[in-house]
């Protein structure tokens, strides 16, 4: 079955600076926006882009990920002619087991990009959020006739540091790499989103494979080698909302911005580009007589007889009277009772706040309370 595009899913991060909410569950599994995971951004981006096969690599805890991902069905993958496929690590010689890197992961999954033999692969991290149009980008880079094109968005020159910085020529031909800059010379921000013409893609993973001393990375390998080579490599500019939720700050930072008006318009009011998602079945929301709730994102399932304001509550939860939430993120299935007052908090998943707690009034620094 032969496709002009494929996409292949990084979703294999730890997240270890969300702390306990990846504990037991791969960082694009973690819950966002009241209903969604964030792994539903990068797919539906695909659905909607019509990339009809992803393959996606997993490892970190990856067993609620796999359930979740199932055949793909929620993101419109029939399991025919479009589909998900799971990639986990496989040993296919002595001594391997886990991929050592970005570019190891493709690395080892050649034989299955070889199945549908692309003129070009996507690749995409399974943990930002975002909503754009691949085809665009791949648009472009066949107009450039680009052996690699990377998406960049331009960030504060005060943040660029925290980034691989992409530095260019007037026609966004790409000059040089910067993997975090103390001084960066561009503002250029890679989003680790690569569209590659799948002949040198290959070439270059498997050059890379055979040393022993790579760490096997994108940023740190194949785009500095490529650039030495004088590919033909270009920056695609992004200019809608994209955040890496890789921090307990940025995750909470990023439910806040649903509830302004920005580029990440969740409810498609334009019609053109739904985030699909798990449909829990649960029982309709109820907002109590005595209830206040103001700018917030309430869904299925939750109940609330006291104040939620600038917050987002995921479903099957329960605001008792009297309690207050500001400004939180309240995970599934949660309890805050009496008398509660929770401001600038993530909470996580079926954890119950007793009566009469005043949790982070101060609002200093965003904080994180499980069970």
């Amino acid at each position: 079955m032969k496709k002009e595009i494929i996409a292949m899913l990084l979703a294999g991060g730890k997240g270890t600076r969300l702390l306990s909410l990846t504990k037991k569950t791969a960082k694009p599994a973690v819950f966002f926006g009241g209903k969604y995971r964030i792994i539903d951004f990068p797919l539906s981006n695909c659905t909607n882009s019509g990339i009809d096969i992803v393959g996606v690599l997993t490892q970190y805890e990856s067993i609620q990920l796999n359930d979740y991902i199932g055949t793909g069905s929620k993101w419109g993958y029939d399991g025919n002619r479009s589909k998900t496929v799971i990639l986990p690590p496989r040993q296919k010689e002595e001594g391997s087991s886990w991929y050592n890197g970005t570019a190891d992961a493709i690395y080892h999954n050649l034989d299955f990009i070889e199945e549908y033999k692309p003129q070009y692969v996507l690749i995409l991290s399974g943990d930002h959020i975002y909503k754009m149009d691949y085809a665009k980008m791949l648009d472009y880079h066949k107009k450039l006739g680009a052996d690699c094109t990377i998406a960049v968005i331009n960030v504060l020159l005060s943040e660029a540091n925290r980034f691989g910085i992409m530095n260019c020529d007037e026609d966004m031909k790409i000059t040089s790499f910067e993997e975090k800059p103390e001084k960066p010379q561009s503002t250029l921000a890679s989003m680790g989103i690569y569209i590659f013409s799948y002949d040198k893609l290959k070439k270059y993973l498997e050059e890379d494979g055979k040393i022993l001393r790579s760490e096997h990375d994108f940023g740190k390998h194949i785009i500095p080698k490529m650039l030495d080579n004088k590919e033909k490599m270009y920056a695609y500019l992004f200019e809608g909302y994209w955040k890496d939720v890789g921090t307990i700050e940025s995750l909470w930072q990023a439910n806040m911005d649903l509830l302004k008006d920005n580029d990440l318009d969740i409810f498609n009011r334009q019609g053109n580009w739904k985030i699909y998602s798990e449909d829990t079945f649960s029982l309709p929301q109820y907002i109590g007589v005595n209830a206040s709730v103001e700018n917030s994102l309430i869904n299925q399932g939750t109940i609330v007889y006291g104040k939620v304001k600038d917050s987002v509550v995921f479903g099957n939860s329960i605001i008792e009277e009297g309690a207050e939430v500001l400004e939180s993120v309240i995970f599934p299935g949660c309890t805050i009772k009496k008398g509660s007052k929770i401001y600038k908090t993530i909470v996580e998943s079926e954890t119950t706040i007793k009566e009469n707690s005043v949790i982070n009034l101060d609002g200093k620094q965003i904080i994180l309370i499980n069970s």
